[in-house]
C-alpha cells in the first residue's frame, strides 16, 4: 500500500529561510567575534596593569631602599661628627694639663742637674754655685702640682641605640603599600561641549570614603597626563579641547584623612565634534583671550553688544556663561542669545533676543519678565537651554511662527518660558554687553 506523499516545500520559502539562517549565523559570528575582542581587551588590561604594577612596586621599593640607606648614612655621619666634637672639646683641657706637667718635669730635671753640679763643684766655686742654685730653686714652686681630673669626672663616650626602631620600621614596612584589583573611582560619562568635555566620575567602592578627587587628561598622542582638577566635586568641564581630537581622561581619589592618592581609574577616551564658541575679535570695548572664549570689558568708551563670531549655538545644547570677574553693574547690561547680529544696539534687551541682566532681570524680545533670577556675581554660571516645541501656523502666513522652550538658569534658580520667532532657525548667536569695565565672561 502506497503511503501518502509529503507536500513538496516551496523553493522560494526554503531559500528565504536559508538566507535568514545564514544572516543570523553571520550576525551571531560577529557578536561572538566582538565578545572575543572584549575578552582580549580585558585580558590585555589585566596583563598590562599587572606588569605596570610590578614595575611600580620594584621602582618604589628600590627608591625606598636608596632613600633609607641615604638617611642612615646621613645619621651615621651626624653621630660620628658629634663624637668627634665631644672628643675634641674634652681632650683639649687634658692636653693643656699635660703640657703644664711636661713643662714642670723638664724644669725639675734641669734643677736636679744644676743642683748636682753645684754640690760636686770645687771649693772656690761651690759656695757661689750653691748660692745661685738655692736662689733659683727658691723662685720655683716645687710644691705646686697641677690637678689631674679623676676618671669619673671626664667623659666616657658611648652610643645609645634603641633596638625598638627595628620593630617600628618592620611594622611600618610590612604595612606599607597595598595592591588594589580595582580603583575606587571610575569615569562614568564624557559629554562633549563646544571647545570642551564634561567629565563625570563616581565611586565604585562602597567602603572607600573620598575626601578629594584628582582629574588628569592628555591628548592621545601625548605620553604625559596633566592635572586639570583637584577637589571634592564629581564633575568637571575640561576646556581648551580641540575639536575632533581624541583625549584620554583618568581620575583618582584621596581617602578621608589620608595623604596618598588611590590608583588611577581605567583611562577613558573622548573627543568633541562641536565647534568651540568664540567671541568676535576686534571689537573696541572688549579684550579677548587667545582662544577667544573669554571676553573682558576694558576701559574703552565704546559701547555696544559683543556677539559671537558665528551662530554656533544649536537648540538642544546647553550654552554656558561663567562670570570670572565683575565690574560696576548697569541696568542695560545683558548676557544672552539672539537670532542675528544687529549693530547699533547697546544691549540684548531688544527684539529677536533673550537675555539676563546683571541684576537678574530676564528679557524676552526686549520685554522684562515678571520672574527674575538672582543678581550675577563673580563666579556665577548662567546657562541657556533651548528646545524646539512646535511650529505655530497662522491663517495669513503659511510659514507660521517657530516656538522655542527656553530655560535660563543661574545660581541654582531657573526660569522657563516660550520664545516665539517668526521662522525656524538652525543656529543662533550669543552675545553680551557691559557698560562699565571689569566684567570678564567665559563661554562654553
Amino acid at each position: 500500500m502506497r503511503g501518502r506523499m509529503e507536500p513538496e516545500p516551496d523553493l522560494e520559502l526554503l531559500l528565504q529561510e536559508a538566507r535568514e539562517s545564514i544572516e543570523a549565523a553571520q550576525s551571531y559570528r560577529r557578536e561572538l567575534g566582538q565578545r572575543l575582542q572584549g575578552l582580549q581587551a580585558a585580558r590585555r588590561q589585566i596583563k598590562e596593569s599587572a606588569s605596570q604594577t610590578r614595575d611600580v612596586l620594584r621602582q618604589h621599593f628600590n627608591d625606598l631602599k636608596g632613600t633609607l640607606r641615604k638617611l642612615l648614612d646621613e645619621r651615621l655621619v651626624s653621630l660620628l661628627q658629634e663624637v668627634d666634637a665631644i672628643e675634641q672639646e674634652t681632650i683639649k683641657p687634658l692636653d693643656d694639663c699635660q703640657k703644664l706637667i711636661e713643662h714642670g718635669v723638664s724644669t725639675a730635671e734641669d734643677l736636679v742637674r744644676e743642683g748636682e753640679v753645684a754640690i760636686l763643684g770645687g771649693m772656690g766655686e761651690k759656695n757661689e754655685k750653691l748660692w745661685n742654685f738655692t736662689k733659683k730653686a727658691s723662685h720655683i714652686q716645687l710644691d705646686s702640682l697641677p690637678e689631674v681630673p679623676l676618671l669619673v669626672d671626664v667623659p666616657c663616650l658611648s652610643a645609645q641605640l634603641d633596638d625598638s626602631i627595628l620593630t617600628i620600621i618592620k611594622d611600618q614596612i610590612f604595612n606599607h603599600g597595598t595592591v588594589a584589583s580595582r580603583p575606587p573611582v571610575q569615569i562614568e560619562e564624557l559629554i562633549e561641549k563646544p571647545g570642551g568635555i564634561i567629565v563625570r566620575w563616581c565611586k565604585v567602592d562602597d567602603d572607600f570614603t573620598a575626601q578629594d578627587y584628582r582629574l588628569q587628561f592628555r591628548k592621545s598622542t601625548s605620553n604625559h597626563f596633566e592635572d586639570v582638577y583637584v577637589g571634592s566635586e564629581t564633575e568637571f568641564i575640561v576646556l581648551h579641547i580641540d575639536p575632533n581630537v581624541d583625549y584620554q581622561f583618568r581620575v583618582c581619589a584621596r581617602g578621608d584623612g589620608r595623604q596618598e592618592w588611590s590608583p588611577w581609574s581605567v583611562p577613558q577616551m573622548g573627543h568633541s565634534t562641536l565647534v568651540p564658541h568664540e567671541w568676535t575679535a576686534g571689537f573696541e570695548g572688549y579684550s579677548l583671550s587667545s582662544r577667544r572664549n573669554i571676553a573682558l570689558r576694558n576701559d574703552s568708551q565704546a559701547t555696544g553688544v559683543l556677539y559671537s563670531s558665528a551662530p554656533t549655538y544649536f537648540c538642544g545644547q546647553t550654552l554656558t556663561f561663567r562670570v570670572e570677574t565683575v565690574g560696576q553693574p548697569d541696568r542695560r547690561d545683558s548676557i544672552g542669545v539672539c537670532v542675528e547680529k544687529q549693530n547699533g544696539y547697546d544691549s540684548l534687551q531688544r527684539d529677536q533676543a533673550v537675555c539676563i541682566g546683571t541684576n537678574g532681570a530676564v528679557f524676552v524680545n526686549g520685554k522684562e519678565m515678571t520672574n527674575q533670577l538672582p543678581a550675577v556675581t563673580s563666579g556665577s554660571t548662567v546657562t541657556f537651554d533651548m528646545e524646539a516645541v512646535t511650529l505655530v501656523t497662522t491663517n495669513n502666513d503659511d510659514a507660521g511662527n517657530f516656538k522655542l522652550r527656553v530655560t535660563i538658569s543661574s545660581n541654582n534658580r531657573e526660569v522657563v518660558f516660550d520664545w516665539l520667532l517668526d521662522q525656524s532657525y538652525v543656529s543662533l548667536y550669543f552675545g553680551c554687553s557691559f557698560f562699565y569695565p571689569g566684567w570678564k565672561v567665559l563661554v562654553f
